[in-house]
Formats: C-alpha cells, sequence, structure tokens
C-alpha cells in the first residue's frame, strides 16, 4: 500500500495533522519535530505513520521522495486490510474538523 503524504519537518510535535488537495490529488498532512538532515526527518516520518496506523515499524518506509516534502510511503502488509485500516483512520481525521 503505498500513501501520499506532504511533510512538515522542525514542527511543534509529531502528528498526522489532516488531508489537503496537493497537485490534484489527496495527500495526509504530517508534521515532525525532527530536522531534515541525515534521513532523520523520514524515519520519524515511518515511526509515526506506523504509530498511526497501529502496525510494525519495520513495515513502513519512504519509497519515494526522500529529499522533497512530498512522500510516497509504502505500508507492507494485507492490502485489503490496510485499506480498511487507513480508511477508518481518514474518517477520524475528517471528524476532528
Amino acid at each position: 500500500m503505498i500513501l501520499a503524504v506532504r511533510l512538515t519537518p522542525k514542527s511543534s510535535r509529531d502528528e498526522i495533522a489532516g488531508i489537503e488537495e496537493h497537485g490534484g490529488a489527496c495527500v495526509l498532512k504530517a508534521r515532525v519535530r525532527a530536522i531534515p538532515e541525515a534521513g532523520r526527518a523520514n524515519a520519524a516520518l515511518e515511526t509515526l505513520i506506523a504509530r498511526w496506523l497501529g502496525v510494525p515499524p519495520s513495515t513502513v518506509i519512504v519509497a519515494h521522495g526522500g529529499k522533497s516534502r512530498l512522500k510516497q510511503v509504502a505500508v507492507a502488509g494485507d492490502a485489503e486490510a490496510l485499506s480498511r485500516l487507513i480508511a477508518e483512520r481518514v474518517i477520524e481525521l475528517a471528524g476532528k474538523r
């Protein structure tokens, strides 16, 4: 499963802040406290996504966009179960608005 994420490093806290339109597609907005040096922000994003989905951190990796704010994050596992889980989490985000 691939998630499109727009990452903001050097934030005041680690969080999935919602969803937004970017380039005609919907992406997750994520913020991490880590700085974008030596892969620290990407590692923090992987940990954040794993925690958000409740999956092992070893199943989450930044697959594309390592040096860009717009990233594609791969989550390994059962695609059907992950789709349901992601849909639930996105609905929760929408309810917090």
